[in-house]
């Protein structure tokens, strides 16, 4: 079954089961937390996609990035495991600080930053060794002046190995190569097919929530995300799995079978 390009779309082949890792949001603690549960329960033939927002919110932004680095080097002692088969998605927060370090190309540098420092990423931009009031000097500056600011946050990114290869390597969703799963961060628009959704994936869609028909023939949509923040909800053919981590809550990581049946579940 083929759904779409493998550079933007994450296959898990031969998977037994498939574990799923919600919003994160800089909450490195709970992440370090929930991978030492995990390492003992994920088996031969288990796939593993973390559904996006590893950045904003929370104040351990790049300690989260290491947390899911060295995991991923750990987890790949697993027999039969290949790179392929761990993938990472692109959330809201992932897509915004993109959008950062490209200001210098927006007609409105200075609104679309305030926007996205209200949204969370104010946390991102001072894990990298930012702050808003220098940023605003630049946008008074000029072009010049906000492409040498957006390149120095690119070079405190590469600072810390492997972020910028993590950051720059997300996939837009994740499936199961018979098309029985489909992993998004947000959500999806029903009145869609898989390719045409864009940025629905990550800013999701309020249609999501009453969903009661598979979507493009998969058994189960399992997102990631919650902008409303109603906590986890599992009713097939749809799974938010969000317990609220980066917001007051924990962070949650569910375990599926190709049925879309909930197997596990972890909280940290």
């Amino acid at each position: 079954m083929t759904h779409g390009d493998s550079e933007i779309f994450g296959v898990l082949r031969s998977a037994r089961r498939v574990w799923a890792v919600a919003a994160i949001h800089g909450e490195a603690a709970r992440l370090t937390a929930l991978h030492r549960e995990l390492i003992g329960r994920f088996a031969t033939g288990d796939r593993l996609v973390y559904l996006g927002n590893y950045l904003g919110v929370g104040g351990d932004i790049a300690a989260t990035l290491d947390e899911l680095l060295l995991f991923r080097r750990e987890i790949f002692c697993t027999p039969g495991l290949e790179p392929e088969d761990v993938v990472f998605l692109r959330g809201a927060q992932e897509e915004m600080w993109r959008k950062l370090l490209q200001l210098q190309f927006a007609a409105t540098p200075r609104q679309v930053f305030d926007w996205m420092l209200a949204q969370g990423a104010e946390a991102t931009l001072r894990a990298y060794g930012g702050d808003p009031d220098t940023a605003r000097s630049r946008f008074r500056e000029g072009v010049l002046a906000i492409t040498k600011w957006t390149g120095l946050l690119r070079e405190a990114v590469r600072a810390h190995p492997g972020h910028e290869e993590l950051l720059t390597a997300l996939r837009r969703a994740a499936y199961t190569e018979g098309g029985e799963l489909l992993f998004v961060s947000a959500g999806v628009d029903p009145g869609l097919p898989l390719s045409d959704q864009a940025d629905t994936f990550w800013w999701g869609n309020s249609a999501f929530s009453d969903m009661t028909e598979p979507f493009a023939g998969f058994h189960l949509v399992v997102r990631g995300y919650d902008r409303h923040r109603r906590g986890a909800d599992i009713r097939p053919p749809i799974a938010s799995i969000d317990s609220g981590a980066g917001f007051g809550g924990r962070l949650s990581a569910a375990c599926f079978d190709l049925e879309g049946h909930l197997l596990d579940w972890i909280d940290a």
